[in-house]
């Protein structure tokens, strides 16, 4: 899992934030694009933290063999953080999207730079991306190649619908008022051919690879202090000569770290279509997306219950349950993810607890 925050001051939310109070808050814990000789060491449990360009700080928890372990890391994890935040007079935000200041790009590094540069002609919603928003990323495995299709069918099946009972972010910066989640508005706009949602298909490896290799390339990494391209090209016609020189397999995973679909594959599935929630509010969404992926026949049940909201991914941004196909898929989900909640392992009162907040969400 992983789960990012805008960051504020405690005393008021609406100031900018102040990179030498967060940079002192995370000691050891920094990282180098925020403090450039920080060891950045890993929290107690082991987990990295890194800062996004706005400020924003992010946790990404090893890989669990239990959701019981994972949430435990990732409540531990928290309460750190939320600790050493404190003592410094900030606090952590509590929706996917910052609502209170424009976005000032904290970070000033070659990567974010390109990324602004890229993103700048089509209007404020790449430097909104960047530096206002965040996300609950929940990752899952593939499964086994016979259940590939199924899986990734099903999980952008789901977006619609997960984005619908887990939005809370009404406005960012002063864009976009009155939306369900103006973070994934936001991220619609900022580059679609980077960050729309992905091909459903019979073979999406070679579809996905296919994106990759025709999508712009926005960042050529050097030693000068711009790695901006002089001019613009793909990742196949960089192959092709388009530079002076040569890509490299590390060129094209730094290229595949600047695609932002709603999933993204990384040998796993990374669900990147949920907006950071309120305290505490991370455990049903995850919950709910490990019970829906538990079994083939669960998948086969959340391909049933969504098809009616297949590919609604705006509408489900702009007006979240008020959507009423959206509405009669998601209580199908939630019934669903409820009767499957046993299989994650969790304990009976976890499993009370998150179905009661579910059906508390329709």
């Amino acid at each position: 899992m992983e789960l990012e925050w805008t960051v504020h001051h405690a005393e008021d939310p609406s100031q900018v934030l102040d990179r030498h109070r967060l940079a002192a808050a995370l000691g050891d814990h920094a990282p180098p694009t925020l403090v450039p000789d920080s060891p950045q060491r890993p929290l107690p449990s082991g987990t990295p933290l890194t800062v996004e360009p706005g400020g924003q700080v992010e946790i990404s928890t090893p890989p669990c063999t239990s959701l019981p372990d994972l949430f435990q890391t990732v409540s531990q994890d928290i309460s750190h953080l939320t600790a050493m935040l404190a003592d410094h007079g900030l606090v952590l935000g509590d929706k996917g999207a910052d609502q209170h200041r424009r976005p000032t790009r904290l970070l000033q590094v070659p990567r974010y730079a390109a990324m602004e540069h890229a993103f700048a002609p089509l209007g404020d919603d790449g430097i909104s991306m960047m530096c206002n928003t965040a996300g609950l990323q929940v990752c899952i495995d593939f499964g086994e190649q016979k259940h590939v299709q199924d899986r990734w069918a099903a999980v952008h099946q789901l977006g619609p619908v997960m984005i619908a009972l887990f939005a809370n972010s009404p406005s960012i910066g002063g864009l976009h008022q009155d939306w369900a989640s103006a973070r994934m508005r936001a991220l619609y706009g900022c580059d679609p051919v980077r960050t729309r949602p992905s091909a459903v298909c019979a073979d999406p490896a070679s579809a996905y690879a296919r994106r990759v290799v025709d999508t712009p390339v926005i960042v050529v990494r050097g030693p000068s202090s711009s790695w901006i391209p002089e001019r613009r090209f793909t990742f196949a016609e960089w192959v092709e000569g388009a530079h002076d020189r040569a890509p490299t397999s590390d060129d094209l995973d730094y290229h595949m770290s600047l695609m932002f679909p709603p999933v993204r594959p990384r040998g796993y599935m990374e669900i990147r279509y949920l907006d950071t929630p309120a305290p505490g509010g991370w455990i049903a969404p995850s919950a709910l997306l490990v019970a829906l992926f538990s079994d083939p026949s669960v998948v086969d049940g959340v391909l049933a219950a969504t098809e009616r909201a297949a590919g609604r991914w705006l509408k489900a941004a702009r007006y979240g349950l008020a959507d009423e196909r959206i509405a009669r898929a998601a209580k199908d989900v939630v019934a669903l993810g409820i009767e499957a909640l046993p299989r994650t392992g969790l304990s009976r009162e976890q499993i009370s607890a998150i179905s009661q907040e579910l059906e508390g969400k329709l």
